[in-house]
């Protein structure tokens, strides 16, 4: 079956690509309005982009009706500051309660019950409970179409829970004890991440190229 994207709706479009592109890594972010209230709110258009410098990209999508920003793009436009954290197996429930559409003066944090810790280099706090929290200051915010915000950032300042360090010299992690988890198809569906497989990147091999049955008459 093939669709095409151009003339399809966006709830269609949407449905195809949180269908198909998982699993996908899930940003809750934290920032802080220009009043000084702390919004929390889980991401899953999210991804890492690049190391020098580093960056992370966020898809945030506008409100339905109006079109306007939500209180995460708005925050982070108006300050230019957010934290990046990861979500672990045992913060699902919580981040889950982060995503109900509280309105703009409510500060999740409270509504949800979330244990925050200051940040170093940026206003919006961290949540003390995930394994991993990203510092970040706004590069660009670029909106493409009418319904989404397409925000980049650059990571300041990061933060890994001592207990996930398995060799502070060489810098190596306990990515498995992590837990994190990940948003795969349909609404409300998760996903662990504890299902893994190694490969190992080969090196290149010219004899891959040869033409069919050149081995053969080579006497191979």
């Amino acid at each position: 079956m093939q669709f095409d994207m151009r003339s399809l709706p966006m709830a269609v479009r949407y449905k195809i690509i949180t269908s198909t592109i998982t699993p996908r890594p899930i940003a809750w972010i934290t920032s802080m309005s220009a009043s000084g209230v702390v919004n929390a709110a889980p991401y899953s258009f999210f991804n890492a982009v690049g190391s020098e410098p580093p960056l992370v990209v966020l898809g945030l999508l506008k409100e339905p009706a109006s079109r306007t920003l939500k209180d995460t793009a708005r925050n982070i436009v108006e300050t230019g500051e957010f934290v990046v954290n990861l979500v672990c197996e045992d913060d699902a429930e919580i981040m889950n309660q982060s995503s109900a559409a509280a309105p703009p003066e409510v500060s999740e944090i409270d509504y949800a019950g979330i244990r925050t810790e200051p940040s170093v280099v940026v206003a919006p706090p961290r949540i003390a409970t995930s394994p991993v929290s990203f510092e970040c200051r706004k590069v660009a915010a670029l909106d493409i179409g009418t319904q989404q915000t397409v925000m980049i950032g650059e990571i300041l300042y990061a933060h890994v829970r001592d207990e996930f360090v398995s060799d502070r010299e060489r810098i190596y992690f306990d990515t498995p004890a992590m837990k994190l988890i990940g948003r795969t198809h349909g609404s409300g569906w998760y996903v662990r991440n504890s299902d893994a497989f190694q490969l190992e990147r080969p090196r290149f091999d010219p004899s891959r190229l040869a033409p069919a049955g050149e081995d053969e008459a080579a006497g191979k």
